[in-house]
Formats: structure tokens, C-alpha cells, sequence
């Protein structure tokens, strides 16, 4: 059994130097556990032995897809919450898996009942979750945001490239679907060219708080759940007494625990664009503006500006994000109507009023004009008289062979590439990172995207890796040399 003392051990080892602003690289210290050759082979006959960290809520919902697929065995289920009404299902479910609370448990003691781990946990939870997975030699689904900092991802995706054979999928689903296919065949055929500007907007109510912007102090404490394990729950992150206002959710509104709306849903509106466009790292980021700007939470709404060079014989591209209800973006002739994506993921917690403009982009081309929604949702070409121009001169877009979840399961068993894997998703995820750091900030920021810098504030650097040190005990995951 490897203990938790050896994991560090192994981790602090494995973690080569990595300093801010210079280069970095994984030494090629083993695993503490990887499959053999033999066992690959004869995973290949069999389900993926699958163990879920995170059951409830959206956690409850990717068991549910995977279990769809008909390719699982669920030999282990963990959650700091067990004893909670949301997990109540998932727990029924599955009588015979094995049951942690502490996903560091559940590495040391049953790593050989499984070969593949689905974590849906708070984002600060994320990159303590998989960099211990994939240190065990397991493959690792991760829901998205990637990571809640730019120093965590440059982290896993050295250590995904350290171990090429493990598969690593973050759950931008659309990814897998039509909208996917769709841009790559359409940027190939040269109908997606020139890009020169996208509006990103975010304006429904989903997700939205209510906490006072004008507080003081972070909340008060409250007893905790009976049964939850805080503790763990808090991760790498300094101490918090529990409060209900971090809880089922809430946690996603905290600049200490979460990515805002922008980490939540920009993965499932920007993808595509930012990786067929090679967009890279933003040369400039810049806060335009915010209501109820505070020390602890997300301002209720934002406007940020991301500006990415020329590259590739591609024109510079300036990113525009609007999120909040009452900050709706500039709308071009001819958009029409705000058509709702009947495929995004309910919240297991109620469904929210639909907004006036629905998740979604709008790309600017020097010939053309797109409009797109979230998720696996596909582009149009607006208006309408253009779009009936074009009709002819589009290309066929082929299906996707399968769907997200099943992607990821046959990249397990060697006969797929995960499409959203940490070496693609994991720049993505430091574009909002930057675009976090300029939300707390309130500010213009300029980022050398060579030395990976911001050249002109020394606070928004120290934020790269999260603004504090992890807390004891989890030290060893973030080691710096």
C-alpha cells in the first residue's frame, strides 16, 4: 500500500523546479503506481474500473452519463459529504462500492480497485485531486474549470506530459459534440478565417448570488453537517469555519474556493475558438468594468477584454467576456433571436428562469459574421440573407464518434484521444485564471506570455500561484524549488 507519507515523498521528488515566470519541467521519477503493460492489455476486454470523487449534485450527474455508456464498473464512490441528502441517490445506486470521505484515502488504500477516477468538486479541489490521480497511474476525468490557478495548471499539464499513457479528459462536453466538429471542419474549409474579434456573453441567472459587497469580514461559523469532513473539504485552501454560504454551490461565487461565472462557463463557450484559432495566452487583460467589485466574492457583473497577437498567419483577436444580468453586449445586425441549448446540464437544485440572451458567442471575421451558444450548440452565419448565400459552399460535418464520457472511456482503454485532454484545456483554463486575477484586481494588466509575467503589477503576480502558500500538510503538491 503506499502511504500518504510516500505519495509526498514521490510528489516532492517527481515535481522538478518551477518558478514563476521561467521554465519548468517533471524529473522522471516513477509513480507510486502504473499499470503494466499486461494489464492494459486485458483492461482493453473489460469495463473501466471507474471510482467517482464527488457524487451529488453535478457529481450525481456524471455518474449517470457514465453509467449510460454501458462501459463501467463503479467500484468506489467518495465524498466529504456522504451522510448529505444530495448523495443519498448515488450511494443506493451502487450497495457494494467501496465508500471514502477522503479522497487521499481512497489513492492510499484502494488504488487497486480502480483504474480511472471522475472527480466533480469544488474547483480549489481540482488540482490536489489530479495531480494525486495521476501520480497513482490513473486516468483522470476532471470537471472543468481545469484549475482555480495559472501555477496549478502549468503543474498538471507538465505532469500529464510526464505520463502520456494515462488519459486526461476535462468535462467541456461540447467538446464531443456537434459544435466541435462543426469549427474544425469549418476552419479547415477556410468558412471560419480571419477572426479578428468575439464577444463571449453569460447573462442568465444561473449561478448568480446575492451576497453584500459591502461585508467585512468572511461569514460567520455554522455548525457543521453531521458527518462532513471540512477539513478535507478545504484542501490546500487557508482555514474557513463552515458556512452554509460556501456549501452545494455556493462555494463557485468565492474568490478563495472558485473561478466565478467566467471559470464556469467560459470552457463551454470558448473552447473551440481558442483552440482551432491557437489562441495561446493574452498579451493584455483588461477589467472594463464591474458592479459590486469586493475583496471576497464575484462582482454581480463584468466586461473583460482579453487581447491575444497575431500568430500563424492569423490576425490579433480581441476577446470581449460579459457576464451579470444587467450587462448584455453590443448585438450585431441581423442577430435575431437568443435560441436556448436544451443540451446544458440542470443543476440538480432547480432550473432558473431563462435570460433575454442565453450563453453564447458572437465571432467576427473580416468577411463573415458567426453567432453560436454554449456547450455542443453549432454557429450560424447571421443574418439570414448571408448565411442563404453560403448555404452551397459549406462543407459536410461529421458526427462525433462518441459522446464525451465515452471518448474518455476508450482513451482509457487505448483506443481513442481525449479531445479536451489537460495539454489543450489547461492553457484555456489559465486564460480565465488571468482574466480572475483582473476581476480581483480591478485593473489593466499586461502579461508577457514568453516569461509568463504580468509586467507591470507585482500583486497580480503573486496571484499566479493563488496569493498564499497552500496550507500545511498539502505542501508538498504546489513545492516550488
Amino acid at each position: 500500500m503506499t502511504t500518504r507519507r510516500d505519495f509526498l515523498k514521490t510528489m516532492g521528488a517527481g515535481i522538478a523546479t518551477f518558478a514563476l515566470g521561467g521554465t519548468h519541467r517533471l524529473a522522471a521519477a516513477p509513480s507510486p503506481v502504473m499499470m503494466t503493460s499486461r494489464e492494459t492489455a486485458e483492461a482493453k476486454k473489460e469495463k473501466v474500473k471507474i471510482a467517482f470523487i464527488g457524487i451529488g449534485n453535478r457529481g450525481e450527474q456524471d455518474v449517470a452519463d457514465f453509467v449510460r455508456t454501458g462501459m463501467i464498473e463503479v467500484t468506489a464512490l467518495c465524498d466529504v459529504d456522504l451522510d448529505g441528502r444530495q448523495c443519498q441517490k448515488v450511494l443506493n445506486m451502487f450497495p457494494g462500492a467501496k465508500r471514502y470521505r477522503d479522497f487521499r484515502e481512497l489513492f492510499e488504500k484502494g488504488s487497486n480497485d480502480f483504474e480511472a477516477v471522475v472527480a466533480a468538486v469544488p474547483d480549489h479541489i481540482h488540482f490536489p485531486v489530479a495531480m494525486m490521480a495521476l501520480a497513482h497511474g490513473k486516468h483522470i476525468y476532471l470537471e472543468k474549470p481545469m484549475v482555480r490557478t495559472f501555477h496549478e495548471a502549468e503543474l498538471l499539464m507538465a505532469m500529464a506530459r510526464r505520463h502520456p499513457e494515462l488519459a486526461t479528459q476535462v468535462g467541456n462536453q461540447g467538446h464531443s459534440e456537434a459544435n466541435y466538429f462543426q469549427f474544425k471542419t469549418w476552419f479547415e474549409a477556410g468558412i471560419i478565417k480571419d477572426v479578428t474579434a468575439v464577444t463571449a456573453h453569460m447573462n442568465n441567472s444561473r449561478r448568480w448570488h446575492g451576497f453584500d459587497p459591502n461585508m467585512k469580514h468572511l461569514p460567520a461559523a455554522e455548525p457543521l453537517p453531521q458527518g462532513m469532513d471540512w477539513d478535507t473539504w478545504l484542501g490546500a485552501s487557508q482555514w474557513h469555519d463552515y458556512s452554509s454560504k460556501y456549501h452545494q454551490g455556493e462555494w463557485r461565487s468565492w474568490y478563495d474556493f472558485g473561478m466565478g461565472a467566467l471559470g464556469d462557463w467560459g470552457a463551454h463557450i470558448l473552447d473551440t475558438v481558442h483552440e482551432f484559432l491557437n489562441l495561446g495566452l493574452p498579451y493584455e487583460v483588461t477589467l472594463l468594468n464591474q458592479k459590486a467589485h469586493n475583496d471576497f466574492f464575484y462582482p454581480y457583473s463584468s466586461t473583460i477584454l482579453f487581447r491575444f497577437a497575431a500568430r500563424d498567419g492569423m490576425p490579433p483577436v480581441d476577446i470581449t467576456w460579459y457576464d451579470g444580468l444587467d450587462n448584455l453586449p453590443p448585438l450585431p445586425p441581423g442577430y435575431g433571436g437568443s435560441q436556448y441549448n436544451a443540451n446544458i446540464p440542470s443543476t440538480n437544485q432547480g432550473e432558473t428562469p431563462r435570460a433575454k440572451l442565453n450563453p453564447g458567442k458572437i465571432i467576427y471575421t473580416r468577411d463573415l459574421i458567426f453567432k453560436g451558444g454554449s456547450h455542443g450548440s453549432t454557429l450560424s452565419i447571421i443574418p439570414e440573407e448571408k448565411a442563404r448565400e453560403m448555404k452551397d459552399r459549406l462543407p459536410e460535418v461529421p458526427k462525433s464518434p462518441s459522446n464525451h464520457q465515452k471518448n474518455f472511456l476508450l482513451a482509457c482503454m487505448g483506443q481513442e484521444k481525449t479531445r479536451s485532454p489537460f495539454e489543450i484545456n489547461g492553457v484555456l483554463s489559465q486564460v480565465f485564471c488571468l482574466g480572475v486575477i483582473a476581476q480581483r484586481l480591478n485593473t489593466k494588466l499586461f502579461f508577457d506570455t514568453r516569461t509568463k509575467q504580468f509586467t507591470n503589477n507585482a500583486f497580480a503576480n503573486a496571484l499566479l500561484a493563488g496569493g498564499l502558500p497552500p496550507r500545511k500538510g498539502w505542501e508538498e503538491l504546489y513545492k516550488l524549488k
